[in-house]
């Protein structure tokens, strides 16, 4: 499988990257929709964060054994992984550290956001399936961490930032 990439230069492998995180995110939101619009918005988000509760955890092993993430590894562990998910590619994110036992992660800039912005649609109602997607996350990594949300639509939030979760660890 590798040899199909042995000849392309870094720059170019990058770009494969950014192609395969937006085909995944693209693939996302049309399976979305085709949920929302057969089965309307409220199910199409209970839908969203079933696949993300399965997908979360998965998706979190896969990063700590390619990268050589030991589980139990706490919050610099989850640190770590959290700048691997498949979406980190395509979005702005960021880690504000707090206290050594906590950190913020802000999601500064978000493709759907964004292009519901541009489309002059209201925000996209992601707390629910937040709530679901970064505990699993954050579990498979240390089961010990903990999650909060500090802001996510529908709720309100600033300009500079779509969501933020706080993560701590006792």
């Amino acid at each position: 499988m590798e040899d199909r990439f042995k000849d392309f230069s870094r720059e170019q492998l990058l770009e494969i990257i950014g192609d395969f995180a937006s085909n995944w995110l693209t693939h996302d939101g049309l399976w979305f929709l085709a949920v929302e619009g057969k089965y309307g918005l409220d199910a199409a988000i209970e839908m969203d964060a079933e696949a993300w509760r399965n997908f979360a955890p998965v998706e979190a092993r896969r990063i700590m054994k390619r990268h050589g993430i030991a589980p139990g590894g706490g919050l610099d562990a989850l640190k770590k992984a959290l700048n691997h998910r498949m979406y980190a590619h395509l979005n702005e994110q960021e880690i504000v550290e707090e206290t050594p036992n906590s950190f913020v992660f802000r999601m500064n800039e978000c493709r759907v956001q964004a292009a519901r912005k541009r489309k002059g649609l209201p925000d996209f109602p992601c707390r629910s399936v937040g709530l679901v997607e970064f505990p699993q996350f954050a579990k498979a990594i240390d089961p010990r961490i903990k999650i909060e949300c500090v802001g996510c639509p529908p709720g309100e939030h600033p300009d500079k930032w779509w969501c933020a979760w706080r993560f701590k660890i006792e």
